[in-house]
């Protein structure tokens, strides 16, 4: 079957164009994967070292970790793209392939302007779909690597005050739950002088079996500040504020390491005050009902 001059034209040049799709560059960084793995390490030996979970901490390293996983995903879209455009431009190329899977149309003399302008416009969005990707993974592997650079300055102050957070664990020293109530006595302590305190009409929960974190290890309890899926009402939250600020008050002496209230935490064992916490999805996961209060 015979081709007209111009579509042979058209076919020759979407291979000569698409082709060199397949020798675009990535630009995912290598070492990226290699830091993050380093970098986790680190802050896991980090939140054992400072005996219970650092939120900073860990809310930078989730944001690094979907950054890079971003990255890597992005990496694998592009590459079949590419594959894509490369498959579809040897096919244009080589006329008889058309035939058998009828790729443009059914006519496969191809000899119409609309053949031709079909051509055209498959070049130019299989292009700018490759093109798309680029951009997005040069964006994403931009924007890992400024999350990895946080986590990086995250964890280097944390080791920086390591000896004072030790100091400060060797003051009040290990404790282990009891029997009974599964919390430690440390734990009870700070409870029950936090509900003489303040009236709690919404209750105290404290051990959850099988929580991995401090709620688990009967090291954390949450006052309630609401009946639990709404935020506090204005008098509710007027005492979980106060709740909150009598912790950081008395913290060296109850040795309490850290509270969560309105999606804020306070982290005795930093220093560094109030932090925005990273939006965990819901009311209650964001600490908008509670106040969570973990001791040492």
């Amino acid at each position: 079957m015979r081709r007209s001059v111009a579509t042979l034209l058209v076919l020759a040049g979407f291979g000569a164009l698409v082709l060199p799709a397949a020798s675009i560059p990535s630009y995912a960084d290598p070492d990226q994967a290699t830091k993050l793995k380093k970098l986790t390490k680190q802050a896991a030996d980090l939140n054992k070292a400072y005996r219970g979970e650092i939120i900073d901490l860990e809310d930078t390293r989730k944001a690094a970790e979907k950054a890079d996983k971003r990255v890597k995903k992005l990496k694998g879209d592009l590459s079949t793209a590419k594959e894509q455009v490369a498959q579809f431009a040897q096919t244009s190329y080589m006329g008889a392939a058309i035939d058998g899977i009828h790729l443009f149309t059914q006519d496969t003399t191809l000899d119409s302007a609309a053949d031709i302008a079909y051509l055209s416009n498959v070049k130019t969005q299989r292009l700018a779909s490759v093109q798309w990707l680029l951009d997005q993974q040069k964006k994403a592997s931009k924007d890992a690597d400024k999350k990895i650079s946080a986590l990086q300055k995250n964890i280097k102050d944390l080791q920086s005050k390591r000896r004072e957070v030790e100091s400060l664990l060797a003051k009040f020293g290990f404790q282990t739950p009891d029997a009974g109530s599964g919390l430690t006595p440390r734990m009870i302590t700070v409870r029950d002088a936090i509900m003489r305190e303040f009236p709690m009409p919404f209750g105290v929960g404290c051990l959850r079996p099988g929580d991995p974190g401090e709620h688990g290890k009967g090291r954390a309890c949450d006052f309630m500040m609401s009946s639990g899926g709404r935020a506090a009402a204005a008098d509710a939250k007027d005492r979980g504020d106060a709740v909150a600020q009598w912790c950081i008050d008395h913290h060296a002496e109850y040795g309490i390491m850290y509270i969560i209230w309105q999606q804020r935490f306070y982290d005795m064992r930093t220093g560094t005050g109030w932090r925005p916490m990273a939006d965990r999805g819901g009311i209650t996961a964001n600490h908008y009902d509670h106040v969570h209060v973990s001791v040492l």
